[in-house]
């Protein structure tokens, strides 16, 4: 029998449902591989006890016969959502002792379907990243490694000694840590815990591409939803036109499970759609035979890799091989998408992060008066990251800068929006790009010096928050040092379905990738 840590969702609901193994049983294996796996810094907060709860009640609603969706599916959640009194802290210092009293949507329509939760995931601090670099509890580890890397059977120990117990950080020169490849982010723990089999399944959240860049640099598949098609509520926000939660999972098909109790309408969040949720599992089989598939032309940019434009043609052949028709479209407004968003999320975050001023939870630092326990309260509890994107949104939120630069970005967001709009107009059903203009790149490696530098990461992926679309990242190959590469699917609005037809057929065609042996055990 195939490893329990090894099933996908679809597995091990059908091993559940057949008395295969038990929930218990289940739990308790993905419970003591993440124990095995604690070097990688995947989660920041481990929930043995209530996953073993969790998992004993599915048991007795399988032996009744009262199985839900997800019923014993044991799964990570991104610690950017809020968990009745298990901790969440954003990634940062400043909700380090946060106790949310209440359970944000999400998670409460997957514990109402059943599943199992194992803990909270690292990410960037409060979304604000590329690499899973910023969180104020270290980095996360990707659990690949470059081929010429991966020999050597000292590297967990290496990792293990490199991280200081204190801090949670790693330490040792640059050219050991560069060794180590970066998952992604903001949802790096995410990605991490589903390609390292530390769960089924995992939450995550996408503003500029989150759940799409760590899962091509990881070799899982991630889908951000159309905006509004999954509930914001309880969920911390960093740029709150722009967020939007989504599952990353290890197959097409688990990605579709997922979402489907993720998503659906709710009174609390006034910007999620009151739409019925599709069965987006049968939507997996449907094919692409008729489908109209769209390249951009703006898409090839100067610099990037020729193993990823080699892939996309890749892609491209697999498609038209299926049946579909393969047309050239136009994106116009693509060039102005990477600053136009480090213009508008900047400017909501620096508003929504406003209300962490130590008075009435999170971190607090005393000073002399009020304004100066604000002062020291924000100095403290923010990261460089944070503090750089709340000084960026100030200031183009300022009188004399808001009409040359917030009020320009909202035009250009819906110059963007329309030239998707007009080429679905042209009867195109999906776009296929890549999804990352490079493979994982090491710890260290971007964003020390210029941040730009690591901004660039979106440059495929912002796009799609900014028109508020649809976009699901597949694995489709590796690249030369063994080290996966994915490709973007881009849906009209609400049409997740044809994202997960297609996205199926290059699965299918690719292959599963495969990640090696664990080396950090």
């Amino acid at each position: 029998m195939t490893e329990l840590t090894h099933l996908t969702i679809s597995e091990a609901r059908d091993g559940l449902k057949a008395k295969t193994f038990s929930a218990t049983e289940l739990a308790q294996a993905h419970i003591a591989a993440v124990e095995k796996a604690r070097a990688l810094n995947a989660y920041v907060l481990e929930t043995p006890e209530k996953a073993l709860a969790m998992a004993k009640a599915s048991d007795e609603k399988i032996a009744r016969g009262e199985a839900r969706a997800l019923e014993g599916i044991p799964l990570g959640v991104k610690d950017l959502f809020c968990t009745d009194g298990v901790t969440a802290t954003a990634g940062s210092k400043i909700l380090g002792n946060f106790n949310p009293p209440y359970e944000s949507t999400v998670t409460q329509n997957l514990w109402n379907d059943g599943a199992v939760m194992l803990g909270k995931l690292n990410l960037d601090e409060f979304a604000m990243g590329s690499s899973n670099e910023t969180s104020a509890y270290g980095p996360v580890v990707s659990p690949w490694l470059r081929r010429d890397d991966s020999g050597s059977n000292s590297l967990g120990t290496v990792l293990r000694s490199a991280r200081d117990s204190a801090t949670n950080t790693l330490q040792g020169d640059a050219g050991l840590l560069s060794k180590f490849r970066v998952p992604g982010g903001s949802s790096g723990g995410s990605a991490a815990a589903v390609a390292a089999h530390l769960c089924l399944g995992a939450t995550a959240t996408d503003t500029g591409g989150s759940i799409r860049q760590p899962a091509a640099f990881t070799g899982t598949v991630g889908i951000k939803p159309t905006y509004g098609r999954v509930s914001r509520w309880g969920t911390v926000a960093f740029a709150s036109s722009l967020d939007q939660a989504g599952p990353i999972a290890r197959t097409v098909r688990d990605a579709a499970i997922m979402l489907r109790s993720m998503a659906g309408p709710d009174a609390k969040d006034t910007t999620c759609a009151d739409l019925p949720v599709p069965d987006y599992e049968a939507a997996v089989t449907r094919g692409v035979k008729g489908l109209k598939i769209g390249i951009p032309k703006e898409y090839r940019v100067e610099g990037m890799s020729p193993e990823i434009e080699k892939l996309w043609q890749q892609g491209t052949e697999w498609l038209r091989a299926a049946g579909a028709e393969i047309v050239e479209v136009s994106l116009p407004h693509t060039k102005y998408a990477l600053p136009a968003y480090y213009i508008v999320a900047p400017a909501e975050a620096s508003s929504n992060l406003a209300r962490y001023d130590g008075v009435r939870y999170g971190l607090r630092e005393n000073g002399k008066d009020i304004a100066d326990m604000y002062e020291r309260t924000r100095a403290a509890g923010f990261g460089r990251e944070v503090k750089r994107r709340i000084m960026i949104g100030t200031y183009v939120l300022s009188a004399g800068y808001y009409d040359a630069y917030y009020v320009r970005a909202q035009k250009i967001r819906t110059l963007i929006k329309r030239d998707f709009e007009e080429v679905y107009a042209q009867g195109v059903h999906a776009i296929l790009t890549p999804a990352t203009p490079s493979a994982a790149f090491g710890i260290g490696e971007k964003g020390s010096g210029d941040p730009v530098e690591m901004y660039l990461n979106d440059i495929f992926t912002v796009t799609v928050n900014m028109a508020g679309l649809p976009g699901l990242a597949v694995p489709a190959g590796l690249d030369s040092q063994g080290l996966p590469l994915g490709l973007q699917l881009i849906g009209r609005a609400f049409d997740e379905e044809t994202l997960f037809a297609v996205g199926q057929v290059i699965e299918d065609a690719a292959g599963r990738i495969a990640l090696p042996q664990p080396w950090w055990a």
